[in-house]
């Protein structure tokens, strides 16, 4: 008798694991986290538009010439001027790093902040691109916060035809405002990760090592943008 209840008991148990796991599996996203995800693939999806314009437009044929040297690339759909938000400035973009057989990482996201606006041609915002052209440059990037001109060098990056010779700065920026190019000075911004972020695109917890080093994440809806880049710097 006490071996059938027991089993009764069992049965029972079992059946609510069951319903239970099930309910886990078929709940839906909770708001912020859907949220969180969808603003991140925004940021991709801007990034990869950002990135299409830098490489149609003349200005920047030795970003486009020279891509293939960079060992990676963060893209910033949109640095805000001082005073435009919060009395801040900054913006969000993605960083993405060449792999060892040519393509490209998933996208790791960051902050930039404190960037002081020298646009020659004015405006509130600029799209910025910087190629990352030493490996000094990538470790950097892989602590929660590094600053430009101090933990790694950054300079302007030629425009047109450009600067001929061999290039030993860490980070080259190309920025333009409103369509045109603009001279933003980065040296004394901070770059952070945006841990959020990152959590939401890839669903759990993950530093830019997990995503650029480990390679142990990845997400479909970044493909079309690592594509673009890997075309883009053969």
């Amino acid at each position: 008798m006490n071996r059938e209840r027991t089993g009764r008991i069992g049965i029972r148990l079992l059946a609510i694991v069951t319903i239970l796991t099930a309910m886990c599996l078929t709940a839906p996203v909770p708001k912020a986290m859907a949220g969180d995800a969808e603003d991140a693939q925004a940021f991709v999806e801007r990034a990869r538009i950002t990135f299409g314009e830098f490489m149609r437009d003349d200005n920047y044929s030795w970003m486009r010439n020279h891509l293939k040297d960079a060992k990676g690339v963060l893209i910033y759909p949109q640095v805000l001027k001082a005073g435009y938000i919060l009395g801040g400035s900054g913006g969000t973009g993605v960083l993405m790093v060449r792999e060892s057989k040519g393509g490209w990482s998933y996208p790791a996201f960051y902050t930039m902040g404190s960037v002081s606006f020298g646009l020659q041609i004015g405006g509130e915002s600029a799209e910025v691109i910087m190629l990352v052209m030493s490996q000094k440059g990538i470790d950097s990037l892989l602590t929660s916060k590094m600053k430009l001109g101090g933990d790694a060098s950054a300079a302007l990056g030629p425009i047109g035809g450009g600067a001929e010779g061999d290039v030993t700065v860490d980070f080259l920026s190309f920025a333009k405002s409103k369509g045109l190019y603009a001279g933003l000075n980065l040296n004394g911004s901070y770059i952070s990760v945006r841990d959020g972020l990152n959590k939401a695109y890839y669903g759990r917890d993950v530093t830019p090592v997990d995503v650029i080093v480990k390679q142990s994440v990845g997400n479909k809806a970044a493909d079309s943008l690592r594509e673009e880049l890997a075309k883009a710097a053969k």
